[in-house]
């Protein structure tokens, strides 16, 4: 993959962390135990170890706790006042840090609510970036799921369509013809974790 000017990849890491958790019972999502550990921490590792060198994350419900308790070093931390109001204002708020920031050319987008979406899917999606108009997402038996490659062209685009939480959804169901599909049902799994029952899931 081509480096940008700053000798880095031109693929930010971009994870969505704000939930509030409303279905658990009001528990952040970022702070969720597993493996001893917030989940938000597992995420950042995904997103590093599958190749994002730079790693955006958007933090919303019980920020400061997710700041004292998370090892997060070397992440760019985005807070989301509007984080109540749904995904839409957290992929706006990340996107907007990363235009300001102008040292990227795309990024790979992960929610953090999914542990079953380690590095061979980030690695394989990362791939498929060739330009800054690139739009690629993991694929899962014919299905879009993420992680979710989005261009910096795009950008623009994808927060004026994002709200509630719609995110990326309206913006890529209007141009799935340009998007590069990638499997991963081989390496990830994509549940989410959203009730009282899934929480099992963080146990293994």
């Amino acid at each position: 993959m081509k480096r940008n000017d700053h000798g880095e990849s031109p693929v930010a890491g971009l994870l969505l962390a704000a939930g509030g958790g409303r279905r658990l019972g009001g528990r952040p999502k970022a702070l969720l135990p597993y493996r001893g550990r917030p989940l938000v921490e597992h995420a950042v590792r995904s997103l590093r170890e599958g190749g994002c060198e730079r790693v955006y994350v958007v933090l919303g419900a019980a920020a400061d706790e997710v700041r004292a308790r998370a090892e997060l070093p070397g992440c760019v931390l985005v807070d989301n006042p509007e984080w109540a109001g749904g995904m839409g204002s957290s992929l706006r708020a990340g996107l907007a840090s990363l235009t300001a920031a102008a040292t990227r050319s795309a990024a790979l987008l992960t929610l953090v609510d999914q542990p079953g979406i380690g590095p061979a899917a980030v690695a394989r999606v990362r791939a498929a970036y060739r330009y800054p108009g690139t739009l690629a997402s993991a694929s899962y038996r014919g299905g879009r799921g993420h992680p979710v490659l989005l261009g910096a062209d795009h950008w623009a685009g994808i927060a004026a369509d994002a709200t509630g939480d719609q995110g990326a959804r309206v913006y890529l169901g209007s141009r799935a013809r340009d998007i590069v599909l990638v499997e991963c049902g081989d390496v990830a799994e994509p549940y989410d974790i959203d009730t009282e029952e899934d929480l099992s899931r963080l146990d293994t």
